[in-house]
């Protein structure tokens, strides 16, 4: 008996094991029932802290006040963060954001300009749809069974559970690469001597083109990449004409061209120079705003980013190497490899840019342990497969550490829900190791849809000393008059001027702070520590004695320091 038939024996973790199976197999039943499961996984994994988690500084109050200033200015062309063009990225966000907040004043929502969760809405539906484009390219490659799994590998996903819930372009850009992925897939593996569904067609040109009003360039560049890629396998690049280029050009000259004329129009070449000369090629050039990182990087730290499939998708690397002649593997390939190595050689890393590849990673996990080749036989595999439980359970240490340095507390709302998801990913090692390798993915995605609620629906809001922002904007709330204006000096976070206003002063030193308390009226300053006897001598040399209404410490995330500021008020 070999060990794979041994494995066919229940062990200690087969109940988890066989509530899975049943997942696996009420979703395979139809499109619909499939569809249905993995919103409801996307739901609970999405959904907890959505409200709660603060602004998280820098990018994503960036982007969420310059989509504040598009509804206060009615400028829908023009991006800008206070005074200064923000053309880093094209207006597609912004639109998205603007256009749920927009809505939701039109109910009757109070504060919804400075509502961080509205802003987030765009981003939690980009992830819900990657997860269902994930489900729909898996079904050129699995039968339904298979691509129920690796998208909901996708949907267990950290680093997507963390998109979801961030006002960025990131989830939305996502959604549009795999639904471009998917078509493509079809037109490389159906059958060539028929025409390819109109509506295959379609949803490659208008996820590109939506691609590209979100992050320029960086959907036609994943499916390039890939074309190139087969077809230089292929020895021809015939196939990809039964995309339609001609049509597909219209189509996005039609949804991305007005604003890039319009643009054009208004900015000239700055927002060219901007996004392709700094933004774009700045990050290919050099390390880019201190997030230079060596070679190598991604491939470390996805194993923490793509957990729970990170270990299988490393196992299924044999499998790909020795099946890539067939050519929906080749596809996996060809859509992972290319851009992964860009990715690799540009200074500039962040975990995030890689997420558009990790539902063929999935794809390619599944596809090796339905065909076998993935299992607890294979020198070092358990090993491997231990990175289950051993993110959960460091990520609990961790957490617990932070919040005890931090604010003197233990996470103890978060506590039993990161033990729960430690627990069931050890059983999914379990599986594993007892000879069930799809029954464990199942299982671990289940681990990973009681993590994010563990960490940021119940840990994260008791860590008051990261919400240092909010704490600062609700002084501003309790003043007892209505400041006429407000400043800040030291402390420079987007995050405080979406909460408190586009028209925030940014000071330098403690005798501007003094300067704009004495110009009169309903004034409020944040003064930070390291300027506090500037700003007292210089109050004092005026004859000014302001209110303190109070002091604010915490830890800034974006810095990584602590951070301490009192807020200072005159009234007329």
């Amino acid at each position: 008996m070999t060990s794979l038939a041994a494995g066919e024996r229940p062990g200690r973790a087969a109940p988890a094991g066989a509530f899975a199976d049943r997942l696996l197999s009420l979703g395979a039943r139809s499109h619909a029932a499939a569809c249905g499961l993995l919103v409801l996984l996307c739901l609970i994994a999405f959904l907890p802290g959505f409200a709660s988690l603060q602004p998280m500084d820098r990018d994503e109050p960036r982007f969420a006040q310059a989509s504040k200033q598009m509804l206060e200015t009615g400028d829908l062309v023009d991006i800008r963060f206070q005074g200064e063009a923000r053309h880093k990225k094209p207006v597609g966000i912004y639109w998205a954001q603007s256009a749920v907040v927009a809505a939701a004043e039109r109910l009757g929502v109070p504060g919804a300009r400075t509502t961080i969760a509205l802003y987030r809405i765009p981003s939690l539906m980009g992830a819900v749809a990657t997860v269902l484009m994930s489900y729909w390219a898996a079904l050129a490659f699995l039968p339904r069974r298979g691509a129920v799994l690796a998208a909901a590998l996708v949907g267990a996903c950290v680093m997507l559970s963390a998109e979801a819930r961030l006002a960025k372009t990131d989830a939305l850009l996502t959604a549009t690469a795999v639904a471009a992925m998917g078509a493509l897939a079809r037109a490389w593996l159906s059958d060539r001597t028929r025409p390819l569904a109109l509506s295959t067609v379609l949803v490659f040109w208008i996820a590109v083109a939506l691609g590209i009003l979100i992050k320029g360039p960086m959907v036609p560049l994943f499916a390039g990449l890939t074309a190139l890629a087969l077809a230089a396998k292929a020895r021809s690049g015939a196939w990809l004409l039964r995309l339609r280029p001609a049509l597909g050009l219209l189509i996005v000259l039609a949804l991305a061209g007005p604003w890039f004329a319009a643009i054009t129009w208004k900015a000239g070449a700055a927002f060219y120079g901007e996004a392709v000369g700094h933004d774009m090629l700045g990050k290919v050039g050099t390390a880019q705003t201190q997030h230079w990182a060596p070679p190598g990087t991604y491939a470390l730290v996805t194993f923490a980013t793509f957990w729970p499939a990170a270990a299988f998708a490393a196992m299924a690397i044999p499998f790909a190497w020795s099946r890539r002649r067939e050519d929906a593997v080749a596809f996996l390939i060809a859509w992972v490899v290319p851009a992964w190595l860009v990715f690799e050689a540009v200074p500039t890393k962040l975990p995030h840019y890689v997420l558009p590849l990790c539902p063929a990673l999935a794809i390619l996990a599944v596809m090796a342990v339905t065909r076998g080749a993935v299992h607890r036989d294979r020198p070092g595999a358990r090993l491997v497969a231990l990175l289950l439980p051993l993110l959960p359970l460091g990520l609990t240490i961790g957490l617990c550490i932070a919040a005890w340095r931090l604010d003197g507390v233990l996470p103890l709302a978060g506590l039993p829900l990161l033990v729960a998801a430690t627990v069931v990913a050890a059983l999914g090692w379990r599986l594993f190791a007892d000879g069930f390798p799809e029954q464990a993915l199942a299982v671990a995605v289940v681990a990973g849809a009681l993590l994010g609620p563990a960490v940021f629906g119940l840990t994260q809001p008791a860590l008051a000393a990261l919400k240092v922002s909010p704490r600062l904007a609700a002084l501003r709330s309790a003043m007892p008059c209505a400041p006429s204006a407000v400043a800040t000096l030291g402390y420079r976070e987007p995050s405080l001027v979406f909460l408190t206003g586009t028209d925030l002063a940014m000071l330098d030193s403690g005798a501007e702070a003094a300067a704009f308390l004495a110009a009169g009226g309903c004034r409020l300053a944040y003064v930070e520590d390291r300027f506090a006897a500037p700003f007292a001598e210089a109050a004092a040399a005026r004859g000014l004695r302001p209110q303190s209404l109070g002091r604010v410490t915490g830890f800034n995330i974006n810095g990584g320091k602590p951070v301490g500021l009192t807020a200072y008020a005159v009234a007329p």
